[in-house]
């Protein structure tokens, strides 16, 4: 399992210590540089820069996907570690020179954060150089990765460790049930839950920002749709989503247009003997989605989308 240490201020640290989310987004400045590092579900941990150069925390990794600031905000709030939009977007230009009204940053999905207190922080590795100015990726397969490894375990079984609201939640598979702590000490991956700002990005990320249907690019009028949705136990996975027009989710959420196991679009009947009108979606009528994901494990589940042609849909 490989694990990376990436450098974070101390204010964002304290912040998100203060705010216990269930999940964070780690962003960084710019967006031209791609996290490769991980893979989904292994740990992402927090090293505070000078003065303090110690390991504060951490999380696990759920997806890396670039985004406007005013969409990292929508999606993630204070979990972006600062208390407002306008806050964020200074950081941003503290490290960055970029007078756009809404640039892109590079954002770190993690869920599960948990962060130490001071006495349980982590010293630096062995090897750790003070000149790293992004992070630097370790492997428990080595002596001192699995060090650094059995070091944050034992710091997570601490009842001082300050988690999300998940720790609160025992019954339903919190972070510290007492039958899930000895999975933390295995060097393997594990699935974590995922919060609703992952699900949103994550799915904007999966249809290339662009509506599934339409193939519309305006990031702004576009929304994340759960197939399943999360109030009937739908869970927040990217194969229970589609990116849709703020307009076509609405109308999917209602019955009237739905999609089938085929990937193809419904429009129902209704919408044209209950309105007298929708030209614009029976243009789309039976025909494929104009974007899908790219990758196989992304794209709509299947019994997602024939729960929503049978429970939801009117035709």
């Amino acid at each position: 399992m490989n694990l990376f240490l990436g450098l974070t201020d101390h204010d964002w640290y304290t912040y998100l210590r203060d705010l216990a989310p269930d999940e964070v987004n780690f962003w960084w400045p710019s967006a031209s540089q791609p996290f490769k590092s991980l893979e989904p579900g292994e740990p992402f941990l927090f090293k505070a820069k000078s003065p303090y150069w110690s390991t504060v925390g951490g999380g696990f990794f759920v997806r890396y996907v670039t985004a406007p600031v005013s969409l990292a905000w929508q999606a993630f709030g204070e979990a972006n570690g600062t208390p407002d939009a306008h806050t964020l977007l200074a950081r941003m230009r503290k490290y960055r020179r970029d007078d756009s009204p809404d640039p892109e940053i590079g954002c770190t999905i993690l869920t599960e954060p948990f962060f130490f207190p001071e006495e349980l922080w982590v010293d630096p590795p062995a090897d750790w150089a003070r000149n790293i100015v992004r992070g630097k990726r370790y492997s428990t397969a080595d002596e001192i990765g699995a060090r650094l490894w059995d070091t944050v375990v034992e710091r997570l079984a601490d009842p001082r460790t300050r988690t999300g609201p998940t720790i609160q939640e025992p019954a339903q598979g919190g972070l510290f049930a007492a039958d899930q702590r000895a999975r933390y000490s295995e060097p393997r991956l594990i699935r974590h839950r995922l919060g609703q700002g992952a699900f949103r990005l994550s799915v904007l990320d999966a249809y290339d920002k662009r509506c599934a249907v339409t193939g519309e690019r305006v990031v702004p009028v576009l929304e994340a749709a759960h197939i399943r949705p999360y109030a009937n136990e739908g869970p927040h996975l990217v194969t229970n989503g589609l990116t849709l027009r703020a307009d076509i989710h609405r109308l999917f959420d209602l019955g009237y247009v739905t999609v089938d196991r085929n990937l193809k679009f419904h429009v129902s009947s209704r919408l044209d003997t209950e309105y007298a009108n929708g030209k614009d979606y029976y243009r789309f009528q039976n025909q494929p989605l104009s974007v899908v994901p790219t990758r196989q494990e992304d794209r709509p589940g299947r019994e997602y989308l024939e729960w929503h042609g049978d429970v939801v849909f009117r035709p």
